[in-house]
């Protein structure tokens, strides 16, 4: 074999090999949605009013809406006259990996952006700031965390709130009894039902699954804020041009001044299946968070 031919060998094996590696790793996002004419949105079937199920393959809330807007502006970008929009049912176990894997385009549920995701896992800025809080039943005598003493409380699995669960004992509510639910409403299930003393989870979820309770007085959430938690839309991580799409999406809705009334229509009125009021006004740093929206993590907020 001539040197020019064992050069050429050579580069074909490279360019072989440079290929196979591309093929191996999830499309650049537009160009996927360009080619398929759908986008994959990834959602949840019980996150209070961010992401909900009203019946089979029907989903909404503030947030999917939110990621509604942006497939529209997305649709503009890759100049397509309709995108098919496919829900991709998610749990706080798998939704990483789904992103991760290119399975689900984009996360509208109700995922905390902190550092550690951020090293796997792309945010667009944050709409909205939640506190982790504590649901009790409005007879127990409960008032406080450090009633909680001995106790038996709930959290899901996945979530941040069972770091929020964790650090009651670190700072001295001794005793307490840890149960893991798979799911939101089964943690308030466990509540309802006498095997939890109280449940730990994101306030806007525990105030709408009261609000969608047979008995809502029966419920109270406890004034206490664990842990405050931007909540982001979350999308596949070295994407930088999809990124821009989102953001752009994100920060315009903001400053058009859609964002608190489409936030007054999911926490304020009565929402689907039932008509439920969540009824939770906005905080002062989620309405901050509308008025210089950016995708800093948790660690950010915690740092003030």
């Amino acid at each position: 074999m001539t040197k020019s031919n064992t050069t050429s060998v050579a580069l074909a094996a490279m360019l072989a090999a440079v290929c196979g590696s591309a093929a191996a790793q999830p499309s650049e996002t537009l160009g996927k949605v360009k080619e398929s004419g759908s986008i994959t949105m990834g959602v949840r079937d019980a996150s209070g009013a961010m992401s909900f199920t009203t019946g089979p393959g029907k989903y909404t809330g503030f947030h999917v809406e939110i990621c509604e807007r942006v497939v529209a502006d997305i649709r503009k970008a890759v100049q397509l006259d309709k995108i098919d929009v496919k829900y991709q049912l998610v749990t706080p176990q798998n939704r990483i990996p789904l992103v991760q894997n290119g399975t689900v385009d984009i996360e509208c549920g109700t995922t905390t952006n902190n550092a550690a995701r951020q090293k796997d896992v792309a945010f667009a800025p944050t709409l909205y700031v939640e506190g982790i809080r504590i649901a009790v039943k409005a007879g127990s005598g409960i008032a406080a965390p450090a009633q909680l003493a001995g106790k038996t409380v709930a959290a899901t699995t996945g979530s941040t709130s069972v770091q929020a669960l964790r650090k009651l004992g670190r700072d001295g509510v001794g005793g307490v009894s840890e149960v893991l639910s798979k799911d939101n409403s089964e943690g308030f299930l466990l509540l309802e039902g006498g095997r939890a003393d109280g449940f730990v989870a994101d306030g806007q979820i525990l105030a709408t699954l009261i609000s969608k309770s047979k008995e809502p007085e029966k419920y109270k959430l406890l004034d206490q804020v664990l842990g405050v938690e931007p909540i982001a839309i979350m999308f596949r991580k070295g994407d930088p041009a999809f990124k821009k799409v989102v953001d752009d999406s994100i920060l315009a809705l903001a400053r058009s001044g859609e964002v608190p009334r489409l936030y007054d229509k999911w926490f304020m009125q009565p929402i689907p299946p039932n008509g439920s009021k969540v009824g939770l006004p906005a905080n002062a740093m989620t309405k901050a968070a509308w008025a210089a929206p950016s995708d800093k993590p948790l660690e950010a907020y915690e740092a003030r």
